[in-house]
């Protein structure tokens, strides 16, 4: 995963970064015909948004970028279009954090390929997606985190759909998953 950019994001509000929303796995208008009014409701006091991929339209970025500045990545059912304007890995540094995103990262297969992802870029979380399912993990002072779906959670009989927000100081960063 070498094709990366890096964002310095500017808040939509002056002052510190208070909140970072995280979404994934949108499927619009294949698996939803649209964002649940639920995401945009968890997401209308954050400072950024994070997709990590999967959104199937462009138009979820546009959708977001109404309510926040949107750094997004492009996901395995994500077309040409999306490929064409959107990186696999993508990163933006949120006060003295950086924060990397990916949609997938070969999580079914371990742990390993996200280890070696945040070492070589100096990630302190990294945001994935790919599986659907909700996860949140600390090893040491670096955050894995997958928000879910909020429109296609996988298996639906046990995960419900989400999303997630990161309360980002400059001391420290807070996840939540969100319950859509």
């Amino acid at each position: 995963m070498t094709s990366q950019e890096q964002v310095f994001l500017r808040p939509r509000r002056s002052g510190v970064v208070k909140a970072v929303g995280l979404i994934s796995d949108t499927h619009i208008p294949v698996r939803a015909r649209e964002i649940p009014r639920k995401v945009f409701e968890v997401f209308e006091k954050a400072d950024f948004i994070v997709h990590a991929g999967d959104l199937v339209t462009i138009t979820v970025i546009d959708e977001l970028e109404q309510l926040a500045p949107v750094l997004a990545v492009y996901g395995n059912m994500d077309g040409e279009k999306i490929r064409g304007r959107l990186p696999r890995l993508n990163s933006a540094k949120i006060l003295n954090w950086k924060i990397g995103v990916t949609h997938n990262p070969r999580v079914l297969f371990g742990m390993r390929k996200m280890r070696e992802i945040v070492k070589q870029n100096d990630f302190d979380v990294l945001v994935f997606g790919h599986t659907h399912n909700s996860s949140v993990k600390w090893e040491g002072n670096t955050l894995f985190i997958n928000p879910g779906s909020p429109t296609d959670p996988l298996p639906p009989f046990i995960t419900k759909p989400s999303v997630a927000l990161l309360r980002i100081t400059k001391d420290r960063i807070m996840p939540e998953i969100i319950r859509i």
